[in-house]
């Protein structure tokens, strides 16, 4: 592993070359290129994500004032900005978000017997989405509003470590509920959302493929009581419910019985109204499991203030998914390379570390081994907390 090797050549080599190759091969990435190949392409953008490089000159100045040492870390041509621009707005995203599932692959295995709190044995997925703003001008493509430009980054999370599974980029203006259409519904799996995902006719598309869900009842909605199940008031559950739609639209979306439990959440003084297909498990698990739907809020916080997700390098759609993409194998890396070698710190402080001792040849696991900070001072937002990633 370490032969010398510096501090971010043996992070990247925790990423399958092999693959690699094959992703840039699916998309012709290296058609006609001499120099600057996907490779290098990739390895200067995971650089740029590292050590938290501002812009593209700003990249191009910090490698070549360590150019002797480029070639230890993997990069075998020159740096130059105007050259990596160009292969950021030309190189297809795709090979990049492709990479990214292949590093979900590795890493959901080494986090698949995380506690995450709730006793059961479904797997349980989180979806949401984040807004990154982005100025009109510059970014006409991305349509949001009149005055606006914006991205949304569609996500669904595994809860087991917080690793992502799908992501769509799309403009600010895609309405969260139509990723519903693109999601394939794993069976017995539940899936959490808040009631921006509400949608009846897609609801029952779950119902029916024998997916689960929990989500937050809408005010307005119209429906009838059933059948009034035990309750423990002590615990929060005010009331267990099977209802019925009555909605004319709603009713003929999804004819089917559905599941209201009325929770009181003490800690904030809050009434919560959950929504479920799902009869089997207790009230107050329905509850704790839409607890969890916060670790993709953390999630998006996590990146946004720890990877270059914010600030973009090119100002083609193209330019932005890479770097998006490219990110998003950073943090993938990152935590597959926590679990590895079970070091006891977050991602947050993984970064900050490498990203101080990148051209360091010394084993990554002694470097590593030396951190003892003291991390209670770290905002929570930071630490992506419930796993300590």
């Amino acid at each position: 592993m370490h032969s010398g090797s510096t501090i971010f050549s043996q992070i990247l080599s925790y990423a399958p070359l092999y693959e690699f190759r094959k992703c840039v091969e699916r998309y012709r990435g290296d058609y006609k290129v001499h120099k600057l190949t996907c490779q290098n392409q990739f390895y200067i953008m995971a650089f740029a994500q590292l050590t938290y490089r501002e812009s593209l000159r700003d990249i191009e100045a910090c490698l070549n004032a360590m150019r002797s040492k480029l070639y230890h870390m993997g990069i075998r041509c020159p740096v130059a900005r105007s050259t990596l621009s160009d292969a950021n707005e030309l190189r297809d995203w795709r090979i990049y978000a492709d990479y990214a599932q292949v590093l979900i692959n590795i890493a959901r295995p080494l986090y698949a017997k995380e506690d995450i709190g709730v006793d059961i044995e479904e797997m349980v997925y989180a979806l949401d989405s984040t807004t990154v703003d982005l100025c009109l001008t510059l970014f006409p493509w991305a349509k949001f509003r009149k005055r606006k430009a914006a991205i949304k980054l569609h996500t669904l999370i595994d809860i087991h470590g917080s690793i992502p599974l799908f992501i769509h980029i799309s403009d600010g203006k895609m309405h969260d509920v139509n990723i519903l259409d693109l999601l394939i519904p794993e069976p017995n799996a539940i899936y959490l959302f808040d009631r921006a995902y509400i949608d009846f006719e897609r609801l029952y598309a779950l119902n029916v493929q024998k997916a689960f869900f929990v989500s937050l009842a809408k005010s307005n909605m119209r429906f009838r009581r059933i059948y009034s199940h035990s309750s423990d008031i002590h615990q929060g559950v005010l009331c267990d419910q099977t209802i019925k739609l009555t909605g004319v639209k709603s009713l003929e979306a999804y004819p089917e019985q559905l599941r209201r439990v009325h929770y009181y959440d003490k800690e904030h003084e809050n009434h919560l109204y959950f929504l479920t297909n799902n009869f089997s498990y207790p009230a107050l698990t329905i509850a704790d499991l839409y607890k969890q739907r916060w670790q993709v809020e953390l999630f998006f916080k996590w990146i946004k203030q720890n990877l270059r997700i914010k600030a973009f390098y090119g100002l083609s759609a193209n330019a932005v998914k890479t770097q998006i993409w490219i990110a998003i194998c950073i943090y993938l890396l990152a935590a597959i390379i926590k679990k590895k070698l079970n070091l006891e710190m977050t991602l947050y402080t993984f970064l900050q570390v490498a990203s101080v001792s990148i051209f360091e040849k010394s084993p990554l696991i002694e470097v590593f081994s030396k951190v003892n900070i003291q991390e209670s001072h770290i905002e929570p937002c930071k630490q992506l907390n419930l796993f300590e990633l």
